[in-house]
């Protein structure tokens, strides 16, 4: 590997470690602090949660194609979220919680989106590992949200989550100089095009639709399973641990994603990340202990670790080369985003009318429905290619 090459690679890495320290001390917390802080009801909470998501759906392309196709606008993006980020604190008011997250949100949207395509660029173009890199964003949220954890207990109050992260946010910044002078390739092509092509691909459709129902109670549970730690007994400390557990067993699954896809179909890999994500869905239902949950945190790296990866690359293999891009981005918005936001949603309201473990019977029913769409993807796949093969 070249010393330039070499670098940037090492920059990318660092940029990871600093931007998910970032996201591991705000997001694990946030759904407490704003319970136990502001004392808001969960539905509000559940409003607050689910609109970043869906401004995050938004604002991605928009600032995509703002880009000028260099790392500038991500400097400014982030500085521009951390200084928000220390203003939230003195928010009292539901309107202005509301209104000063969708700030955040706003700015916070394509930092981490940006960087993806740059690195995917990169290691394609220099045929190294993305895993590697991102293994490095799992390893930052999972000591963020430890030593968080740890930090609030001691000083008594869920405040600091906001400090740590526009702090981690603006350690992120240095390693920007490194990055390769390419951008976002949604830029690139026309999304009307890419929708009708893609619109016509029914495995591909499909899937969008079971990784909604799969990854959207995912990504709602980082915001909730700290309500969900409090309700079984734990403490602050306990949803750092937890979290730490949970996200640090991500990084050693990430590095070995290549390997384990590359002995099994990528559908196979996607599926069985699936199924114990709801097998975990399953366990929370019945008021497990926190050893239990500790215990089962670690299973994350199972069905995240290998899922957002597999999840990836069945899109990039599935779509055709020219509306790869588009793609990819709707991947995005519909589990990342429109999936994230429903299931925060949903999550508040169930809280608000039942408990925890309601919420995670509804997590696990529509998980396993998922589920059951991606066979019918695998055995539509399977029909295609007996076609081709005939012939």
């Amino acid at each position: 590997m070249q010393a330039t090459t070499k670098q940037t690679y090492r920059s990318f890495q660092y940029f990871y470690l600093a931007a998910f320290l970032s996201n591991g001390s705000l997001f694990p917390l946030l759904a407490v602090f704003l319970q136990e802080e502001k004392q808001l009801d969960p539905v509000l909470v559940g409003l607050i949660v689910a609109a970043i998501p869906l401004v995050n759906t938004v604002m991605e392309p928009v600032w995509g194609l703002l880009s000028d196709y260099t790392q500038k606008p991500l400097r400014l993006l982030a500085s521009i979220s951390a200084a928000l980020a220390f203003i939230y604190l003195f928010y009292d008011h539901y309107a202005m919680l509301l209104i000063g997250m969708l700030a955040i949100a706003v700015f916070q949207a394509a930092v981490i989106p940006l960087s993806d395509s740059m690195a995917l660029s990169f290691v394609e173009q220099h045929k190294l590992v993305y895993g590697n890199i991102r293994l490095w964003g799992a390893i930052g949220f999972a000591v963020a949200s430890f030593l968080l954890g740890y930090i609030t207990d001691f000083v008594g109050t869920v405040d600091v989550i906001f400090i740590a992260y526009g702090l981690f946010l603006l350690l992120a910044l240095p390693a920007l100089r490194k990055f390769p002078r390419q951008g976002y390739d949604i830029a690139r092509v026309s999304m009307k095009e890419g929708l009708h092509t893609l619109r016509k691909n029914k495995p591909f459709m499909l899937f969008l639709v079971s990784n909604f129902l799969i990854f959207g109670p995912i990504l709602a549970n980082n915001f909730y399973f700290g309500t969900f730690i409090l309700a079984a007994g734990g403490t602050l400390s306990a949803v750092g641990i937890a979290f730490f557990l949970g996200a640090g067993s991500e990084a050693p699954f990430m590095k070995l994603a290549h390997m384990i896809i590359g002995k099994m179909s990528i559908l196979h890999v996607v599926i069985l990340s699936a199924a114990v994500s709801g097998a975990r869905w399953v366990l929370y239902m019945f008021d497990p202990s926190l050893t239990v949950i500790f215990i089962t945190t670690i299973i994350q790296g199972l069905s995240i670790g290998l899922y957002v990866p597999a999840a990836l690359l069945y899109i990039r293999s599935a779509a055709p080369s020219s509306v790869q891009a588009t793609a990819i981005a709707l991947y995005s918005a519909v589990g990342t985003g429109l999936g994230n936001a429903l299931f925060n949603l949903m999550g508040g309201m169930v809280l608000e009318f039942a408990t925890v473990y309601h919420m995670y019977a509804l997590f696990a029913a529509t998980t396993f429905i998922g589920v059951g769409i991606l066979f019918i993807v695998k055995r539509m796949m399977g029909a295609a290619k007996g076609k081709r093969g005939v012939a």
